[in-house]
């Protein structure tokens, strides 16, 4: 009786969550798949079509170098603070990792422009080249700014969980630290990295507010701010229902991405349990 009642607790949850997301998803699909009141294709097909579609393949390739590098690099960060003797630097690195993964938006475009910008701070007295901040490699480096932080708080705990049994066990067996790595550190950690990766690629292929502060839509073209151009621009007109359709591709890639992330996520806490 219990199990078939238990899931009553969580029913004013589930209404929640389908009047702020369901209703919204409703008006999305109606619009992308009308034109005029009437049924058609004819939005997706033009959402995979010329710049939408380069717009899409720009924001997976920075998605892509910003999740790949971010993980790299937020991965030896995270190690470096786990192994650190110091509590201190480690809640201290936690801490402001927690803060600047969720610092973004307009803020942080104005952070990046102030410091590397044409007239920023830093760029001037280093003589940085004039726009070294507006291109494909400085929406990298600004992404990174909250993705690293982000892949520190995933792969800390998973870093936490390896037991230093472990260790001891393979060494006394004879293997070296690259053997331990290569056979039981790394397969370990595996479900951890790859899920970091994918949430990293996520996070950074909604992001909006800071690539359109930027106004980096000029040089690398993004699906975010081609929606919001289609939506608001006086200059597209007509162009809403594909500015919906561009969304529910949108939906569909974060889909594919969850569905990647959620299972390795359950391997994760049950390796670490």
């Amino acid at each position: 009786m219990r199990r078939s009642t238990g899931w009553l607790g969580a029913l004013p949850l589930l209404a929640f969550y389908a009047f702020v997301f369901g209703i919204p998803l409703a008006a999305l699909l109606a619009g992308a798949f009308t034109s005029r009141g009437e049924p058609t294709l004819a939005n997706l097909r033009q959402s995979l079509e010329g710049g939408n579609l380069t717009a899409m393949a720009g924001s997976v390739q920075v998605s892509a170098v910003v999740a790949l590098t971010g993980a790299v690099l937020g991965s030896f960060l995270a190690y470096a603070v786990v192994t650190s003797r110091f509590t201190a630097l480690r809640n201290g690195v936690l801490t402001a990792s927690g803060v600047l993964a969720n610092f973004g938006g307009v803020p942080l475009a104005f952070f990046w422009v102030a410091t590397l910008g044409n007239s920023g701070v830093v760029s001037g007295l280093l003589g940085l080249p004039s726009g070294s901040l507006y291109s494909f490699w400085g929406l990298v480096i600004v992404y990174l700014y909250f993705s690293v932080p982000l892949m520190v708080l995933v792969m800390a705990p998973a870093l936490d969980g390896l037991r230093p049994q472990w260790r001891e066990a393979a060494a006394n067996n004879g293997a070296t630290a690259w053997h331990y790595w290569r056979h039981v550190g790394l397969p370990v950690l595996t479900p951890a990295l790859l899920g970091g990766v994918v949430l990293l690629f996520g996070s950074a292929f909604a992001a909006y507010a800071t690539a359109a502060a930027m106004g980096a839509g000029t040089v690398v073209p993004l699906v975010t701010l081609k929606i919001a151009n289609a939506l608001t621009s006086d200059v597209l007109i007509g162009q809403e229902n594909v500015a919906l359709a561009l969304s529910l591709d949108m939906i569909v890639i974060a889909g594919l991405v969850m569905l990647i992330y959620l299972p390795l996520q359950r391997r994760t806490t049950r390796w670490l349990q």
